[in-house]
């Protein structure tokens, strides 16, 4: 399979995680395999074979920010970078929304986060955690 084929599988799969996610209350047992296990581990898969296929004759490396761009520039090394995120921001996505069912925070008020974290990630990420602390200082605030 090429790089593009990949990639055009890789994004509408992701898709459905975040779906899930975004249904979760209706089926947050699905929910939890699909988004959390399923499709990361899928894309775990993959991205395992494009490093393992394109890392040695890749350019560049991690010294600096051009030997990390040179890295880049290489198609199964750009994708392999575009899976980690898929996986990772949908499984700390996952993880937002678990912990958000087990404290109790109303998933309308995850929903932003999780649009935090498809799109920039770390920033939806920081979201969840601004939530969790405000929420936890105005229960300990009295009425």
């Amino acid at each position: 399979m090429t790089p593009d084929a990949l990639f055009q599988l890789a994004n509408p799969l992701v898709l459905v995680g975040w779906g899930a996610l975004l249904l979760s209350p209706l089926a947050p047992v699905w929910a939890d395999r699909v988004a959390s296990l399923l499709i990361p581990l899928l894309l775990s898969v993959a991205y395992a074979a494009l490093v393992l296929s394109f890392w040695s004759g890749a350019p560049g490396g991690f010294g600096s920010l051009p030997e990390v761009m040179a890295l880049f520039t290489t198609p199964g090394v750009a994708l392999a970078g575009w899976l980690h995120y898929l996986a990772f921001d949908l499984f700390v996505g996952a993880w937002i929304t678990r912990t958000a069912r087990a404290e109790g925070i109303a998933h309308a008020f995850v929903i932003p986060c999780l649009a935090l974290t498809f799109l920039f990630g770390p920033a939806g990420f920081l979201a969840f955690h601004i939530l969790r602390a405000t929420r936890a200082l105005t229960e300990k605030v009295p009425a």
